[in-house]
């Protein structure tokens, strides 16, 4: 796929959402791109069954995926966002429709396969959350074309621009590379937040800054990621070889592990203030509160550091709801932090 081609096709359809909510908050705004995005289906059940009938409740239907979720998380922190993304189908309709009912600038790109759905299963009894993800549809080249346009004519007034999700099928490993390369002629940032083929694709251009979890840095090296250390020797690797200008890898119940060309900085998580119920959203979260604070000029560190204790509120609501901005900021004062230069 080349990074310059010329598309052919109908353009990206800009929102009514859009035109309507960028007015409400003041500042630049956070742009991302969702390049498979779901409709989220959050079920309950009191308990699981393997024979019969399992009675479920809806406990909610949203719009998905991981750069939209990190536009709702800027918008809960007082920040403006807006979300590029694919939509196709019925169920692309539907992800349109939530999008506009919650009020989330987006610029949907069309696409000719349906949208995924993904259901998020919550038994009450053991207090368990069960995300179970289709891989989603498969884009032409022309389609991940319109994409990349779209994201490069919306970036123009928005500093930093967040890649989050997996790539669907029918896009180049390098897809995310060649969104790197679009975001600098723009003269904006890229947050970059992936996995797989995809991740490792991206580093051969680039980025201002990367997030790893522990699955996804362990896939870089080779080795499980399992402490403070561990991360900061990933950190290192990403900030010598030019994949990253800042480089954050968190250490799962630990915190995280926010790197620069200054040193690398443990942040330590905060004690929960109540039972842990879901993972499935803390990573949206914490690159939400980076971008919104690197936005309104906060540095890497003191955006990480906010993106630990956003991470830690987002454990205490179930399935992928989003966190409570109020107890983020509590928990804000409560991560802890250690300083060590380079070498």
């Amino acid at each position: 796929m080349s990074a310059r081609a010329t598309p052919t096709p109908t353009p990206a359809r800009k929102t009514g959402s859009e035109r309507g909510s960028l007015s409400k908050a003041a500042g630049p705004s956070v742009l991302t791109l969702t390049i498979n995005p779901t409709v989220d289906l959050a079920w309950e059940v009191g308990h699981l069954m393997g024979i019969g009938k399992n009675r479920a409740w809806v406990r909610s239907v949203a719009a998905g995926g991981g750069g939209i979720n990190v536009a709702r998380g800027v918008v809960l922190l007082a920040g403006r966002a807006t979300a590029v993304h694919t939509a196709g189908g019925e169920v692309g309709l539907r992800l349109n429709r939530l999008l506009d009912e919650e009020g989330v600038d987006h610029v949907a790109v069309d696409i000719e396969e349906e949208t995924r759905e993904a259901l998020v299963l919550f038994e009450t009894e053991s207090r368990h959350s069960y995300h179970i993800v289709p891989p989603g549809p498969r884009l032409r080249e022309d389609e991940g074309l319109r994409c990349l346009d779209a994201l490069e004519r919306a970036a123009g007034h928005c500093p930093y621009v967040v890649a989050s999700g997996s790539l669907p099928g029918g896009l180049p490993a390098a897809f995310y590379a060649i969104v790197a390369r679009r975001i600098k002629e723009a003269g904006s940032r890229l947050i970059l937040d992936t996995s797989g083929p995809a991740l490792n694709g991206a580093l051969t251009e680039g980025v201002y800054l990367l997030r790893c979890n522990r699955t996804e840095a362990a896939s870089l090296t080779g080795r499980d990621i399992l402490s403070f250390d561990d991360a900061r020797g990933v950190n290192e690797h990403l900030l010598t070889t030019g994949a990253a200008q800042v480089a954050v890898t968190t250490v799962g119940a630990l915190g995280a592990v926010c790197s620069t060309g200054h040193g690398h900085t443990e942040l330590h998580a905060p004690p929960l203030p109540g039972e842990p119920l879901s993972d499935a959203g803390a990573g949206d979260g914490m690159v939400a509160a980076i971008a919104a604070r690197l936005t309104a000029g906060d540095d890497p560190v003191s955006a990480c550091a906010l993106g630990v204790a956003v991470a830690a509120a987002a454990m205490l609501t179930p399935s992928t709801e989003p966190f409570a901005p109020e107890v983020a900021q509590s928990l804000r004062p409560k991560v802890k932090s250690k300083f060590q230069a380079h070498g």
